[in-house]
């Protein structure tokens, strides 16, 4: 089987080492991936998504998969589709979960999913008059793709005020916040899911925790994700029951209705409040640090799973993970996330203990290569991910794995799974 997956960061490294180690897999590409995928696969510098999907006609691929959220959005599976390509993610249709807030809160009142009280406007006055109806801290929301920094938390009615009028204005995101959504704030705790969905079938990885926030103990400003641990003991058969039956179930079959099939990863952020999941939003992708702890638990063939979810043919498999846990930290550059760095060599130590050896690995992700050489060049650099029987124990070797690993600036959190442990 050749495959080709579009993107670049550690999602999509961690994605193709997995489909690298399976024996079902004859050629990997990425587009345009980074340094270190080079070393899984063949970099594509092919942009334009016909003449991508002309490339996947022309070599034979047999499954493309798309890691990052832009590329769904844009409508590259309605592309590769009517080429008669076979490709792993939501149409464009079915992407404005992701892409666009607004659509994503009235298709989960409409369809009765459990979500925080909000509204949706364009208009100053309307968001003004709703602030002073709810508690503080308020959520303000900017309705378009932010690369995940779209979300304010406003501690204050003023503060609130001040980030929808700079949405509004298009200061801080520009048109992607010429609509808000502004929704009371829930006190509980946060979880990400994953259903990989073929649009009526789905399979619930097991749950993960994410850590937003840039310094330990959740201070400082919020990132792409400073690191990840799955599976999470916060969460029992009663409350995966409660997401699939209140959550997974109704978005299925209400994308159906809605003529847009979901098929690909929903990824539901849930609030736990009292017991009960609400749901915080939708992406249509992958998490980024989630996918790479997720990727090493499972035990079936990823070109199984990814194919068989692409094609419609969840119902005929049986996907096994790890009982194992895993926890990843990131390794972010020296001002991440507030702008680039200038770029680094990265060195990492020659590994001597077998518990490290074989119960870790990196995940690259802002990285690119000189003659042989991995350098430091984006925001967040790379993933640190142990492997082990207790979250503690995988936690400690992600860790050690972070001692071997160097370059100027290096910048990481302390306290990954903290709320686990």
């Amino acid at each position: 089987m050749n495959i080709m997956i579009l993107g670049s960061g550690g999602r999509e490294y961690s994605i193709g080492r997995m489909l690298e180690k399976d024996e079902a897999v004859a050629k990997l590409y990425f587009a345009p991936g980074n340094g270190a995928t080079s070393r899984l696969g063949e970099n594509l510098s092919i942009k334009d998504y016909d003449e991508l999907a002309q490339f996947a006609l022309d070599n034979s691929i047999d499954l493309t998969i798309v890691g990052p959220e832009a590329p769904l959005v844009d409508g590259v599976v309605n592309i590769f589709k009517a080429k008669g390509l076979t490709i792993f993610g939501p149409s464009k249709e079915a992407a404005r979960l992701e892409g666009s807030k607004v659509y994503m809160k009235n298709f989960l009142a409409k369809y009765n999913i459990p979500t925080a009280r909000y509204i949706e406007t364009d208009h100053i006055e309307t968001a003004f008059k709703f602030i002073e109806t709810l508690p503080v801290p308020v959520v303000v929301k900017a309705d378009g793709l932010c690369a995940g920094k779209g979300v304010i938390i406003a501690m204050n009615h003023d503060e609130a005020k001040k980030a929808v009028s700079e949405m509004l204005s298009g200061k801080s995101f520009g048109d992607a916040g010429k609509n808000v959504i502004v929704e009371e704030f829930l006190d509980g705790y946060e979880l990400s899911m994953f259903a990989i969905c073929d649009g009526k079938d789905y399979i619930l990885l097991p749950a993960a925790q994410d850590h937003k926030r840039l310094l330990d103990g959740d201070e400082g400003p919020n990132t792409g994700g400073m690191g990840a641990y799955a599976p999470t003991p916060l969460v029992d058969d009663t409350l995966y029951q409660k997401v699939k039956d209140r959550i997974i179930r109704p978005t299925l079959d209400g994308m159906q209705a809605e003529g847009a099939p979901f098929e690909g990863v929903l990824f539901i952020g849930i609030m736990v409040v009292n017991g009960e999941p609400i749901t915080l939003e939708f992406n249509v992708r992958f998490g980024d640090p989630e996918c790479e702890i997720l990727m090493p638990l499972m035990q079936t063939p990823a070109s199984e799973l990814f194919y068989k979810a692409a094609t419609s043919q969840l119902d005929s498999l049986h996907v096994s993970f790890s009982k194992q846990f895993a926890v990843g930290v990131v390794m972010a550059s020296r001002d991440y996330p507030c702008k680039g760095s200038t770029p680094a060599e990265i060195v990492v130590d020659d590994i001597v203990h077998d518990e490290i050896a074989q119960n870790t690995h990196i995940a690259y992700a802002g990285v690119s290569e000189e003659e042989g050489i991995l350098y430091a060049t984006g925001g967040r650099i790379l993933v640190c991910i142990g492997l082990g029987d207790s979250i503690k124990e995988a936690r400690d070797r992600a860790y050690l794995l972070c001692g071997q690993v160097h370059f100027s600036g290096k910048k990481l959190r302390t306290d990954i799974a903290y709320q686990a442990l």
